[in-house]
């Protein structure tokens, strides 16, 4: 006779299945720490602090303390059968600083007690940097330099012995742990001198921008963000002084036409910004900017390699060159070949700043009615601070961060090779540069110069006066407003039309709401207004007429 019996598992030894943590908290913090573990039996604890002293009371698996001083504790585990093991070793590490910051409700994510502190010391002299944060479990720190990790530099003081030029830069620290990362405010160590003279006031010999927004795409879904948000960051970039070239719907083509002229706006001394919001995607380290005609699915050859721009910019010899993306990272399109680029000559000075990390996307939000790009929101927050433009985007990262539309989706990325401390609101300074600057004015007077307001008489007795105005460089609009009205023609309607016909693509459903309101921001309350997009697809020249249905004149402007 066969027969089978129940198989029962005995577990003969203990086995830790969680160690206690340790923990970095303020002076009286209450602290808990915990160890988990298995055996056979009823299971005994006894906690031990320093010298393998007994701690009072720590007869459980849990031993809650009020951190007095900085400790090491250690949990002993036996059974009945004189089997026993011990925890890992873990500090509960008492900081006695201001805590006056700490939620009443922590959970124990990291909270910076002491930021790092700028320094300027001589060369062959120490640096030292500290910060501090309190976490449960205790943080782990990260040490950058002009964003880079630094090998080794991972507790909460970093120290070099003998400082030499090439330790000076901007340094932030990243402290961590399970539940989440904070990073400190970034301060710049200067290795200076003992006879050196004050730093001469950094400034520029004028400032361009080039802006795009792409959204009315022919293949891909349409975007809503680009239309405020190119509109207002050339609003904001116009009080720092910069010409300001802003343009909608770009074919790859006519990208390409904008940034070649982009491009001979710069020369040496100058800042350049270029900046771009749209669809976009990031491969094998290079970014590319869909144009609105590309097809799908698309390729490289379909749309316009970012690093190619910041070549260029690089060779007009810029003072500075900052590029910002408000696009996405996140590539589909596997089978695609890369653009063929020489590397980027060390010139140093520039700036990519990324609404989002690698092999990311990047979001739209609707924002007190408005639709707006996340990162573009808080850029255009903080863009005209006068402060080094690296600091800028990291308070744009900061409060991006922050955001809880977007949290664990998207994260500022920036990257530089800033050799100076320049600020976007540096002043501009024209000595020596003056030859330059008069073709500057010249081209740019060409292409910016709007026609004159102008008052019309009809035969009927009503005068018109027609203005203009540019949203865009691409995108103008004519107002028509009644001044006077004759006897029999009180209740005239005024209408303007053009030749040849412009598509308003903003006439879409769906499209006019915020280009209106923008229209209103301009010229109040127009009779007629007439607008006129895509005007760099304009071969011959524009008419516009201004029709009175009491009169039999049409008057047209050219």
């Amino acid at each position: 006779m066969t027969g089978s019996f129940p198989k029962h598992t005995m577990i003969s030894e203990i086995v830790i299945v969680r160690h206690p943590v340790s923990a970095c908290v303020p002076v009286n913090h209450k602290v808990t720490l915990s160890v988990r573990a298995q055996g056979t039996g009823i299971l005994n604890y006894q906690w031990f602090t320093d010298g393998r002293k007994e701690e009072p009371g720590g007869t459980q698996a849990d031993l809650t303390i009020k951190a007095q001083e900085t400790q090491l504790y250690v949990c002993r585990v036996n059974d009945q059968h004189y089997n026993c093991v011990f925890s890992n070793w873990v500090k509960v590490k008492v900081l006695d600083i201001d805590k006056s910051g700490l939620p009443i409700d922590w959970q124990g994510e990291p909270h910076i007690a002491t930021n790092p502190k700028p320094q300027k010391i001589k060369p062959g002299t120490k640096l030292t940097l500290h910060c501090a944060a309190f976490g449960i479990p205790a943080p782990s720190y990260q040490w950058y330099r002009n964003g880079q990790p630094l090998l080794d530099m991972t507790s909460g003081t970093l120290q070099i012995e003998h400082a030499t030029a090439e330790h000076s830069g901007t340094y932030l620290c990243s402290l961590s742990n399970t539940l989440e990362e904070r990073w400190t405010e970034a301060v710049d160590v200067d290795i200076v001198q003992s006879d050196q003279p004050p730093p001469a006031v950094l400034t520029a010999t004028d400032k361009v921008a080039l802006l795009i927004g792409n959204l009315n795409y022919s293949n891909h879904p349409a975007l809503m963000a680009p239309v405020m948000d190119v509109h207002e960051l050339g609003n904001l970039l116009r009080q720092l002084g910069f010409r300001v070239v802003s343009l909608l719907d770009l074919t790859r083509e006519e990208m390409l036409t904008a940034i070649e002229k982009f491009i001979h706006l710069l020369d040496k001394g100058v800042y350049g910004l270029f900046y771009y919001a749209g669809h976009g995607y990031e491969h094998a380290g290079r970014n590319y900017l869909v144009s609105v005609d590309a097809p799908q699915p698309y390729g490289t050859e379909n749309c316009v390699c970012v690093q190619r721009i910041m070549l260029s910019m690089q060779e007009r010899q810029t003072a500075l060159s900052v590029i910002l993306l408000d696009t996405c990272r996140k590539w589909y399109n596997q089978g695609s070949l890369l653009s063929a680029i020489k590397p980027l000559a060390p010139s140093g000075n520039t700036v990519y700043g990324y609404a989002t990390c690698e092999d990311a996307e990047a979001f739209e939000v609707q924002d007190g009615g408005k639709s707006t790009g996340i990162f573009t929101k808080y850029l255009n927050k903080h863009i005209l601070q006068a402060e080094k433009v690296t600091h800028v985007l990291e308070k744009v990262s900061e409060d991006l961060g922050r955001d809880p539309l977007i949290t664990g989706k998207q994260a500022v990325e920036i990257k530089h090779t800033l050799k100076e401390p320049r600020s976007l609101a540096d002043p501009v300074r024209t000595t020596g540069h003056t030859k330059e600057l008069h073709l500057r004015d010249a081209c740019w007077r060409q292409a910016n110069e709007l026609p004159r307001k102008k008052r019309l008489m009809f035969l009927c007795g009503v005068e018109v006066e027609v203005s203009f105005s540019a949203l865009y460089s691409n995108v103008l609009v004519a107002f028509a407003t009644v001044k006077t009205t004759g006897t029999h023609t009180q209740d005239c309607v005024v209408t303007l039309s053009s030749i040849p016909t412009m598509e308003d693509i903003f006439s879409r459903s769906g499209r006019s709401e915020e280009m209106d309101s923008l229209l209103l921001m301009n010229n109040g309350n127009p009779d007629c207004t007439l607008r006129l997009c895509a005007l760099q697809k304009l071969k011959v020249c524009l008419r516009i007429s201004i029709l009175i249905p009491f009169s039999n004149s049409v008057y047209a402007l050219q």
